[in-house]
C-alpha cells in the first residue's frame, strides 16, 4: 500500500514548474495545462519560491490541506481536476499513475517552504 501522504519538491526550470522523483523515474517532469496557475496560488505566501517548495498530496484529507481537487474526466490517458474554491481546472498527466494505481476522485494538497 502506498503512503497515505506523498511528497515531492517542485521547482522552476526555464519558467516552468517541474519536479524530480528518482524513486519513480521522473526527472524535470513538468506541470502543464492549468496546474502551474494552481501552483502559483498555492505558493503565493512562500518566500524565495524560486528555490522550490514542498508539495504534500493525498487521496485522503489531512490536517491543514490547502486545496481539494475534484476529478472531472479522463483525457489523453490523464485526468482533469477542478479546484472549486478558486474556479480553476488542471490536467494531471500520466505521471499521476506513478503515485496512484487509479485516478483518485479527490486529491488534497498543501505547499510548504523548504526548511
Amino acid at each position: 500500500m502506498p503512503n497515505a501522504i506523498m511528497v515531492i519538491f517542485p521547482y522552476q526550470h526555464q519558467k516552468t514548474w517541474v519536479f524530480d522523483d528518482e524513486r519513480v523515474g521522473l526527472v524535470q517532469e513538468p506541470f502543464v495545462s492549468g496546474v502551474p496557475e494552481i501552483i502559483d496560488i498555492l505558493v503565493q505566501d512562500i518566500p524565495n519560491i524560486n528555490e522550490g517548495f514542498k508539495l504534500l498530496f493525498s487521496a485522503n484529507p489531512f490536517p491543514s490541506y490547502q486545496a481539494e481537487l475534484i476529478w472531472i474526466k479522463e483525457e489523453y490517458g490523464a485526468n482533469w481536476y477542478r479546484w472549486h474554491q478558486k474556479d480553476m481546472e488542471g490536467w494531471l498527466c500520466p505521471a499521476l499513475f506513478k503515485y496512484f494505481s487509479e485516478a483518485p476522485k479527490q486529491i488534497y494538497c498543501k505547499t510548504e517552504k523548504i526548511y
